[in-house]
This record gives structure tokens, C-alpha cells and sequence, in this order.
């Protein structure tokens, strides 16, 4: 199929595209990976189109312990994948990158761009609400941040206005004694999550002191579970704690899953459960570490820049 009519604009400046986008139906293309195909398929058919990829300086990355990694609206999955400074600084970020999609995908796609997306299967929208990330979105009337807790109204529905564009997004730095983990269970490396659980865990004198889940395909989006009362006290060191059990079948009972033409609700329980149990015990694993030994070991497909 082809899109419907619309009229194409590209903008020189974010300003100048905020110009255009106030006022009209329309929809802004950065890197396209979603957009395109919705817009072929006419599940989505603005009336103009604000191509935003031939703004200067918009795909910049900046890393500092002490103000997190930002990461512009045009920066791919790739270019952050990659960075260096951003991996030291945040290394869920770089994890979490090497389960999206396909090389190809990861060239052109954007990090902001899946973020304000809002899908509930991918996999960046998930950990930037883990750790309590932001976006700052522009329009007409200037600028302003939104929490992610604040950004996510549902499934493929952001807080965003029509006229503002999302120019960038932030996550905090990690921290000693805070470990993060992510893992996905899919048919194909670079499919659609079957299941994916990303964990927070802060650990303190060996033992577990708090712990936060998000999911990918399950449960209710936009949601961070609190474990803590469940998992509090749990050793570090010793896999045969009990409450490593019971971590498994709490989140079997606090998480829902739906079934569709991939897999049943049951199933995908079963994967919650047993991905949590794992993914929060890796994270645990992660905090008793010393920063400096945390960075992620990057992994570059071929092909990929």
C-alpha cells in the first residue's frame, strides 16, 4: 500500500519545524522504522509530514556521572549503542540496545523516536521508566520535560501535544549499590519480546534492599513493579535463598499476560515468572560490583555503524 496524501516538509532548524507542526495534522519523521510502515499500511495518515533529519546538531550524545546520558532526537540505536561515555555512564542503556530489532533497524532507528512511540513490545520505553528518565519536547510556546511516568498514557499514546516534538531524552547515571539487569525471551534474536523484564535492584551489606521491575509484552504499560516486599533481604550471594522462589510466584500473580497468535497467557506466565526470578538476581549481582567494572561488554553486528 501507499500512504495517503500529505504534504512533506523539511525543516532547517527545530524551531522552524515547530513553526510548521503548530496547528496542523501532522506527524514528525526521524528515523521512520515505525512511522513508514504505519504510514503505508494507513494506520496512520496525517495531513503533513515534518522530516526533522536534516536539522544540524541533533544527534548528539552527552555523558557525565553526574547529569546522566542525554541523547538527541536523530542519535540510532546504533550511535548510542556504540558510545563509549554513554556505556560507562549508564550500561542498561547499551544492554537493552543489543536486543532491539535487527542491525538494519538499529542503523536508522531512533531512541528517542521508539520512546514517544509508546509501544508496550519495545524494549527502551520500558528501562527509560525504570530509571526514572525524562524527555524534553519542544513547540511554539518552548520548551519542557515530562517524566516517564508522565510520558506513557497507554499503548502507542504519549503525553505529547500535536504541535510538540520530542528533542531529546535523559537517564540517570548508574550508581554503587544499584544494579540493573534486562533480559527477553523472543522466537528470533531481534523479534518482538515474547516476554522482557528489566530490574533496578539496590543491594546494601549483601542483601537485597530494593527492587523494581518493568516488562515488555506483559502486564500493564507504563507500570514499574515494586518487589521490595517481596524480595527484601534476600542474599546476594546465595541462590538457595527461598525468597528467590517466591519472587517468581509473586510475579506470576502481579503481572498479567494476554495471549495472542505468538504464545498463550499461560506461557507467557510462566516466562514472567522465571525471567523476573533471573533478571532481578542478575541485577543484584550488578549493584555488588564496583562501578568501574560494569560496562557492558558491546556486541556490533555486522554491518552495523
Amino acid at each position: 500500500m501507499k500512504p495517503s496524501p500529505l504534504k512533506y516538509h523539511r525543516p532547517r532548524s527545530i524551531e522552524e519545524a515547530c513553526e510548521v507542526l503548530a496547528g496542523v495534522d501532522g506527524k514528525v519523521l526521524a528515523g521512520g522504522q515505525s512511522l513508514i510502515p504505519m504510514l503505508s499500511m494507513r494506520l496512520a495518515a496525517p495531513g503533513n509530514l515534518v522530516d526533522i533529519t536534516g536539522i544540524d546538531q541533533l544527534d548528539s550524545i552527552t555523558a557525565s556521572a553526574e547529569s546522566g546520558v542525554t541523547f538527541q532526537a536523530l542519535a540510532t540505536h546504533a550511535s548510542l549503542a556504540s558510545d563509549l561515555g554513554a556505556n560507562d555512564v549508564q550500561p542498561l542503556l547499551n544492554r537493552t540496545l543489543q536486543l532491539v530489532a535487527h542491525a538494519t533497524i538499529r542503523n536508522r532507528g531512533t531512541t528517542v523516536g521508539s520512546i514517544v512511540h509508546a509501544d508496550p513490545s519495545a524494549e527502551v520505553p520500558a528501562v527509560l521508566l525504570l530509571l526514572d528518565g525524562s524527555v524534553t519536547v519542544q513547540s511554539v510556546r518552548g520548551r519542557r520535560d515530562i517524566a516517564a511516568r508522565d510520558l506513557f498514557l497507554g499503548p502507542l499514546e504519549s503525553s505529547l501535544e500535536p504541535d510538540e516534538i520530542a528533542i531529546s531524552a535523559t537517564v540517570p547515571a548508574a550508581r554503587r549499590g544499584v544494579g540493573t539487569a534486562i533480559d527477553e525471551i523472543a522466537r528470533r534474536h531481534g523479534d518482538y519480546a515474547l516476554v522482557g523484564v528489566a530490574a533496578r535492584v539496590e543491594v546494601e551489606d549483601g542483601v537485597v534492599t530494593n527492587a523494581r521491575v518493568t516488562y515488555v509484552s506483559a502486564g500493564e504499560f507504563g507500570e514499574v513493579i515494586d518487589y521490595s516486599d517481596v524480595i527484601g533481604g534476600a542474599s546476594v550471594s546465595d541462590d538457595r535463598d527461598p525468597l528467590w522462589n517466591v519472587l517468581s510466584e509473586a510475579a506470576r500473580k502481579r503481572v498479567e499476560t494476554e495471549a495472542d497468535i505468538h504464545a498463550t497467557a499461560r506461557y507467557r506466565s510462566q516466562l514472567v515468572a522465571a525471567l523476573t526470578a533471573r533478571v532481578v538476581m542478575a541485577a543484584a549481582r550488578d549493584a555488588a560490583l564496583p562501578l568501574a567494572t560494569r560496562q557492558s561488554t558491546r556486541r556490533v553486528d555486522a554491518g552495523e555503524k
